[in-house]
């Protein structure tokens, strides 16, 4: 067993289950009842539920090569290690624009994710 994959799959499953759940309450539900055009509103739900299935799974996929250790476990922990750190690097981006000392922490989901990319990272070495 890797115990650095396994936290950052347990890590990434909590990350989901942070977004189906805050997620639909905070941008979701309003992104519905908004005004927005029928297409970008639906797209734009779309999107969340892409993303949903693709942190579901990367957190099974992250458990599943710490369970089972398959040949090419530390390419593909490298490439999910690369795949959360570029959804760091996207949020830390987008909250950057924002205005104040508290900036960063406007869009803190770069702090959940972050971590993931790290034990990802050090489990697939």
């Amino acid at each position: 067993m890797n115990g650095h994959l396994l936290a950052a799959g347990i890590t990434a499953a909590v990350v989901a289950a942070v977004h189906l759940a805050a997620g639909h309450v905070d941008p979701v539900r309003p992104l519905l009842a908004s005004t927005l055009p029928q297409v970008p509103k639906r797209t734009l739900h779309a999107v969340w539920h892409l993303v949903s299935a693709d942190l579901v799974l990367a957190a099974a996929a992250l458990l599943y090569l710490a369970l089972v250790q398959p040949p090419g476990t530390p390419l593909a922990g490298l490439l999910l290690a690369v795949h959360f750190a570029a959804y760091t690097a996207v949020f830390l981006a987008v909250t950057s624009t924002f205005d104040g000392a508290w900036r960063l922490l406007r869009l803190p989901q770069w702090l959940l994710l972050l971590p993931v990319a790290v034990l990802a990272w050090i489990g697939s070495t």
